[in-house]
């Protein structure tokens, strides 16, 4: 089992204005997908590497729509997040931006119909008495 470092606390300033500048983008809608336009894109959260260079942004949908499209677009685009990234924020490198789908909120829903299957429900009865 391999113990995973905790951020510090500059790549999590980092994240926290990289968050702030993709969110801005979103919401003027500078990007030339319609579907990117569209859609409703929360950006759940960004993680940087230690060296700064590269930061992956796990974003969701609306209820999930078009997610694979909108993420398939969103990295087409990245250059103009980068170039927005770049101009804001005064770093030595600008990251390179990968986007992925943020799978937190399907994994608390399978937890959940979990504990809600009957079984589950009976043993979890039997624990309490």
């Amino acid at each position: 089992m391999t113990e995973q470092k905790q951020p510090s606390q500059r790549q999590l300033r980092v994240a926290q204005e990289i968050q702030r500048v993709i969110t801005s983008v979103l919401e003027k809608g500078d990007l030339r997908s319609k579907e990117i336009r569209e859609s409703f894109i929360t950006v759940t959260e960004v993680r940087v590497s230690p060296d700064l260079k590269y930061a992956t942004v796990y974003i969701m949908t609306l209820n999930g729509q078009n997610l694979g499209l909108v993420l398939e677009m969103l990295n087409a685009e990245k250059g103009v997040f980068k170039k927005q990234i770049g101009a804001k924020l005064k770093l030595r490198y600008t990251p390179e931006i990968t986007f992925r789908a943020d799978d937190t909120f399907i994994e608390v829903d399978k937890i959940e119909k979990l504990l809600r299957h009957p079984k589950v429900a009976q043993d979890l009865k039997q624990t309490t008495v």
